[in-house]
């Protein structure tokens, strides 16, 4: 899971970003190693119809939609004829959508058009980049429709990915999804994505700034992921009860409110 993709990323998204060189490197140790980036629809058809996949499969995706995956990554994946996925968050994209928000300068429409031309799937990550789970269901299918609707109408064909923004979701939200009409739906998790996680709770882990070509190496063949993410983890579940909490109390507001 990639973020931006710049030499001087916005402070915001510094942490999650990776600079062109680093971007580069980690492809040609794919490249080194045998894997064959796949994008997410080849996975979930494969997994829900039993197809093949190509000899060590793995996802290259980046989520939210900065400039610099058109700028600086396509050109690297279009050397080593490598399949990717971008999900989109629809209301950060410079365009007549802008809902504002966007922590970076974002692609356009013109760029995503020839992402897609080039082979790269376009997926849904929300219109505004909310926490789902604390929206209200009018809320909620309003950012996975309305994303796949925006997608759809600009590129000809709408997404069949998605990606939850931050990785949050529940059955509520990932119910959602799936009514909204996304056949797969990624989330975070900093484990490696299993058939057994379901169609809509795949999971991926994170590259980061930090992220070194041995620490790289480490992620893609699913080696010492325990030890990498620790601290991401203990933070996940206690904020994870926060947001369960903060949900339920909204819910009964409502429930007071009739």
């Amino acid at each position: 899971m990639y973020h931006a993709v710049a030499h001087r990323p916005a402070d915001a998204t510094h942490a999650l970003s990776v600079s062109p060189e680093a971007f580069a490197a980690q492809m040609e140790l794919l490249a080194a190693r045998g894997f064959t980036p796949v994008t997410t629809a080849a996975l979930g058809h494969a997994w829900r119809t039993g197809g093949a996949l190509p000899r060590r499969p793995v996802l290259i995706t980046f989520d939210d939609g900065y400039e610099g995956v058109h700028r600086h990554a396509l050109p690297v994946l279009a050397a080593y004829g490598f399949a990717a996925t971008v999900f989109l968050t629809t209301g950060w994209l410079r365009g007549p959508d802008h809902a504002g928000g966007a922590l970076d300068t974002m692609l356009d429409w013109g760029q995503v058009r020839e992402l897609a031309a080039a082979g790269t799937e376009i997926g849904g990550h929300s219109h505004t980049h909310p926490q789902l789970d604390q929206l209200g269901a009018a809320r909620l299918r309003f950012e996975a429709v309305h994303c796949r609707e925006l997608i759809g109408d600009r590129l000809g064909g709408p997404p069949v990915s998605f990606a939850y923004p931050y990785g949050y979701s529940s059955r509520r939200v990932r119910r959602t999804v799936r009514e909204a009409g996304f056949a797969q739906s990624l989330a975070v998790g900093n484990a490696l994505a299993r058939p057994r996680q379901g169609p809509y709770a795949l999971e991926r882990v994170t590259v980061r700034r930090s992220t070194g070509v041995e620490e790289f190496a480490h992620l893609v063949e699913g080696r010492s992921l325990g030890r990498i993410f620790a601290g991401d983890r203990v933070l996940t579940k206690g904020y994870a009860v926060v947001r369960r909490t903060r949900a339920a109390a909204r819910r009964a507001l409502v429930t007071g409110r009739g």
